[in-house]
């Protein structure tokens, strides 16, 4: 099995929906995906089960499709994971007009958003107060306004604005993944 070389992107994604009769966004999903793997640790076998369900099918269609699917949630972790602090959401990119990418941030949100719902009140209760906070802030982007002309304004407003989910995500998982990122899978391991 090979490494992904080149990250999976939002349009190799939405294509593969497509492919499995799904015309809905990956970015939900993605949002989705990043806060379980923040949350708990999300199995591949789980990933695979929910992006299914949110397809509407059984199953991947081919082995390929369930390679690609596993392998976005793997990027997701890893980037979540790193040093480096480079995770990116899955959303629309410049190929896509502002509004499009707008409503893919919108998605992404309200995706990541109702799995910190689910998570319940006690946990959010022992989070940072910067974390509740960003958390909160998040809350508004569910409203942002996505019928948007392609301007400069505009597309900085939304750079902001996806700068601010990409923090808020890797806020909650350092938070509940203390002492990491220092990816401790570059070990070997022994048997």
């Amino acid at each position: 099995m090979s490494s992904i070389d080149e990250r999976l992107d939002f349009s190799t994604l939405a294509d593969l929906f497509l492919s499995h009769g799904s015309m809905q966004s990956p970015a939900f999903l993605d949002g989705r995906l990043c806060a379980e793997l923040a949350l708990q640790d999300l199995a591949a076998e789980a990933w695979l089960e929910e992006v299914c369900l949110g397809l509407g099918v059984e199953q991947p269609r081919d082995r390929a499709s369930a390679e690609t699917l596993l392998g976005w949630r793997r990027q997701a972790l890893e980037a979540l994971a790193d040093s480096g602090l480079n995770y990116e959401p899955l959303l629309p990119d410049e190929l896509f007009s502002l509004s499009e990418r707008a409503r893919g941030l919108q998605e992404w949100t309200l995706g990541f958003l109702e799995v910190i719902d689910d998570a319940g009140e006690a946990k959010r209760e022992r989070w940072s107060q910067a974390l509740r906070e960003a958390i909160e802030d998040l809350g508004g982007l569910t409203a942002i306004e996505t019928d948007l002309d392609d301007n400069a304004e505009n597309e900085n407003d939304l750079f902001a604005l996806t700068e601010h989910a990409r923090m808020a995500a890797m806020l909650l998982y350092t938070e509940q993944h203390p002492g990491r990122p220092q990816v401790e899978s570059s070990e070997p391991t022994h048997h």
